[in-house]
Parts: C-alpha cells; structure tokens; sequence
C-alpha cells in the first residue's frame, strides 16, 4: 500500500482462465487499484465504460471517486486486455497465431468473460457482497453481473449503461443514428457557423487529396466525420466549437487544414492505445447471431450520414469496416474483425428469467438525449430487471459522471438505501 494525496491505494494482480468454462486452461492475468480512505468500509467494483478501456489513474481523490470513497473502499478494475492486465493489443496479439487464433482469444473478452474476473477478485479478496457501480459499457457489464452472480451483490449503481436486453445490433444502431442527427441539429443551431466550415472543410477535402493526419493517412471525409464523438457529453460539446475556430489557416499555398484540426483530428480518428473498442465494440450487442458490420449497414437508412450527402453530418460510437483498413493501428486486425462480425455463437449475455426475478437494489441514470444508449431501449430494460429504479434527467448527456460525478453519485447512492434522492444529490 502507499498514501498520497489523501488517499490509500493497493494494487491487486490474480491470474484468471483465459476460458472460465476451462478453469485448468491458459491464464492470464487481472489487474486492479484499490482505493480507500479506511480500510473497515465495504467495497464498491468500477466497471468501467468501453469496451476496452482501462480503469481511472488517480492522481487525488477528486469527482464521483473522492465520493464514493466517503463510504467505500473503491476497487479500479482493468478489464481484460487494457491497462496492467495481460495486454491485447497490436504489439500483443500477434502471439497468438493467424486472425483466426487471434479472433478465438478475443471471444473471451466480452462481459461475461469480465463479471467471471470480477468474481475471482471478489473470493480472491474474501469479499462477501459487494456493490458495484458501471459507467457506460460498465453498465453493460452490470446487467451480465446481475444476471449471473446476483448473490454476490449489495447493490448497483449505473450510469448511462442500460443496454437493450433483446435489441439487436442494427436496432441498436438505428436509434444511435437518430440520436446523432438530433444531436447534430443542436449543436449546429448553437453554432451555425461551424455548419459553414464543416462544409468548406469537405468540400476542401474533395478538391485536394494531399492532407494527412500525424500519422501519413489522408484525411477524408469519414475521418471528419469521427468528430462526432464530441457530441456525447456536456462539456465535450462546447470544446468542440473551439476545435472548428481553428480547423483553417491561410498558407503560402492557400487555405489548409491548421496543424492544430490535424492532431485533434488524430487524437479521434487513431485506436493506437485502444483497439479493442474496435474489435469488440459491436460483439457488445451480439447474443446468438452475427452482427456483420450494423453500423455501416445501418447507415444506408440514414443518407444525412453518407458520404453523398452535401454536408454529412458527424457521427458516434460507429465502428466501420473501414476503420481496420485506413487506421495503422487496426490494419493487422482486418481478418480479425471481419471474423469477429461473421460470428454466430457469442453466448447469451443476459438471463432475462434472472432479471425479472432480480432482489438487488439497482439505481440507474438514464440521460434523456444521450446519443449513445437510447434512452427508450434504456427505459425497456428498465422495465424487464425487477425493482431496478430509473432517473431519466435531461441534465447531463454520456459523460455526467464526469461533469458532476459527486451529486449523481449521491443520488443513486441514496435511491438503492431507499433515502430521499433529491436531498442527497443537493448535499454539501
């Protein structure tokens, strides 16, 4: 253990079946940070969101965590893959064998591969119960939990995280799109000027061809497109109108993409320290049949997103075929992805009998707009996991927890004690 900054931290390292269902098999190994303020408190598990992201790095308690710890010991778990666990990455991967070995071991990166992890931490630190709480995909990774170990829970906490429990991918996709395209429409009415240089942008685009990110690739349209990503949050939204102020400079030879649009447009368009969201990002939503590439298929429904349209609009948490071809950080795993999305046997993730019969006391906030997970396909999982209690607020967007992380935190905490939720969330 070492102190700083006001907290306690313990690191955690156990090794775990690559396959549960082979527990004398490979291992590989788990990772994950303690985080206390007093060592007698229960323990609360961050899931966090993704898929393929690490856990939080802490440098002082600030936000939802220096809250959460105000009555647990917090517990930062690297999901499989990412951060201090057994990496899976470019670098990692190529162990493994040929795209088929490589897509066989990522099967076992999904949510039930990670509630199973989270298990063996749990015995492993003699813990009896405890309460859990999921950001985004960490919410996904709840309802899994709930679903295949509910004895082992106190209580969850979700943020932004009720996955549709029966939709498919394409449906899934359907309403991210139309979630988007409102998205965009309110942005573009705050700032109708940045509508003006995203068309200039294209249309520059269209008329020359030597424009190139950090990296050596040739900044397209789609690439552009990937600035979408602002649009989920509260904060992140507003940054955006700063990175199209600058996104044109007047050059010797004419008006070009500023270096300034070029490397921020890198930071969203590279999955260099993070391939497995694109990897697996789509086998989120698989339960018994392949997804096949809904994202791009599912955009021919919504032509204001293709490529022929005037202006397209920006896009999300989409994961296209393309990607494993233009990104150098992808391309060695474009046999790897379209195996993965041909794939037809990913085990169910929920037990709906389970969920309906559920006994633990379940908070979620689901973000009325937010673009990432619909907030009807929320509601119905809402309503198929027993006792689970919604708070639909129109306040934050995907990102709340990190735009006010205390006051959500303190609110759900409040709704699973069965305490007045509005008094808790207004508390100093």
């Amino acid at each position: 253990m070492i102190h700083y900054r006001g907290m306690n931290v313990t690191e955690h390292r156990i090794e775990v079946p690559l396959d549960h269902h082979e527990p004398n098999g490979e291992k590989i190994t788990v990772f994950a940070r303690e985080i206390s303020t007093d060592e007698s408190k229960p323990w609360l598990l961050f899931l966090q969101g993704g898929p393929g992201g690490k856990s939080p790095r802490p440098g002082s308690l600030s936000g939802w965590l220096a809250e959460a710890t105000k009555d647990f010991r917090v517990l930062l778990l690297d999901q499989r893959g990412t951060g201090l666990s057994t990496p899976a990455n470019r670098q990692s991967l190529g162990l493994r064998g040929d795209a088929a070995a490589q897509a066989r071991y990522l099967s076992h990166f999904r949510a039930d591969s990670i509630v199973r992890d989270a298990e063996a931490l749990r015995e492993h630190l003699d813990i009896n119960k405890w309460s859990t709480l999921g950001q985004s995909y960490g919410g996904f990774c709840t309802l899994t939990y709930l679903s295949m170990f509910p004895n082992s829970l106190e209580r969850c906490l979700v943020t932004g995280g009720l996955a549709s429990l029966d939709g498919d991918a394409q449906t899934v996709y359907r309403a991210t799109y139309q979630r988007m395209a409102e998205r965009n429409r309110e942005y573009f009415s705050w700032y109708p000027q940045d509508f003006d240089t995203l068309h200039k942008i294209y249309n520059h685009l269209r008329h020359n061809d030597d424009e190139l990110l950090p990296d050596g690739r040739k900044v397209t349209v789609p690439l552009v497109q990937m600035l979408g990503m602002f649009l989920g949050g509260n904060t992140r939204v507003h940054l955006l109108h700063h990175v199209f102020e600058e996104a044109l400079i007047q050059t010797p030879g004419g008006e070009r993409l500023s270096d300034t649009f070029l490397a921020t447009l890198y930071a969203q368009a590279s999955f260099a320290t993070n391939p497995l969201y694109a990897l697996m990002h789509e086998t989120i939503y698989a339960q018994g049949a392949a997804t096949n590439w809904a994202a791009q298929s599912v955009m021919e429904e919504y032509p204001d997103f293709t490529e022929q349209s005037d202006t397209p609009l920006l896009t999300g948490e989409m994961i296209y075929r393309w990607h494993f071809t233009d990104d150098p950080a992808l391309r060695p795993f474009e046999e790897v992805a379209r195996i993965l999305a041909e794939h037809e046997h990913f085990e169910p993730l929920y037990d709906l009998d389970v969920l309906s019969q559920n006994t633990v006391p379940v908070a979620a906030a689901v973000y009325h707009d937010d673009v990432y997970v619909d907030r009807e396909l929320s509601l119905r999982t809402a309503s198929q996991v027993n006792g689970l209690q919604a708070w639909v607020t129109e306040d934050f967007h995907h990102d709340g927890i990190g735009d006010e992380g205390p006051a959500i935190f303190r609110r759900l905490l409040a709704m699973t004690n069965g305490e007045d939720p509005e008094a808790a969330a207004t508390a100093d």
